[in-house]
């Protein structure tokens, strides 16, 4: 399997040099990164606070861009770094503060669910949930 992946990654390589050895080629190149990274990155950022892979499809947009852009590579690197303390740091604590941690995260995705539906689609759930209580 690896050298599967090693030849896909290689054909991959090697029609992007043919591509930016051609100057029209190499400016397309640029232009159609750049577009594809910004709707990846887009698409991530409004999925943020919302249940769903938000965060995954802007590191996913940073590697679009870490194909052409070098400052991409470096933040991507840069991103990857940290991601892989926090989860050796994680990973070293006890179960109770794993469980602490997972709460409180759990609480900030509700609040910005919550706010994100109050002020964007205009349903409280709190206060329906709250009303619902009081009737029934």
């Amino acid at each position: 399997m690896e050298r599967r992946q090693a030849g896909w990654r290689g054909r991959l390589h090697t029609t992007l040099e043919l591509i930016r050895a051609n100057p029209t080629g190499r400016v397309a190149l640029k232009i159609f990164i750049g577009v594809l990274g910004a709707i990846v990155v887009t698409v991530g950022l409004a999925l943020i606070p919302l249940p769903g892979p938000g965060w995954l499809l802007v590191i996913a947009g940073l590697g679009v861009w870490a194909v052409e852009f070098h400052w991409a590579r470096r933040l991507l690197a840069f991103t990857r770094r940290h991601v892989n303390a926090w989860t050796r740091w994680v990973t070293s604590r006890s179960l109770p503060v794993r469980c602490a941690l997972g709460a409180v995260g759990l609480v900030f995705v509700s609040v910005v669910v919550w706010l994100s539906l109050k002020y964007s689609l205009g349903i409280d759930l709190v206060a329906r949930t709250l009303h619902y209580l009081a009737t029934h």
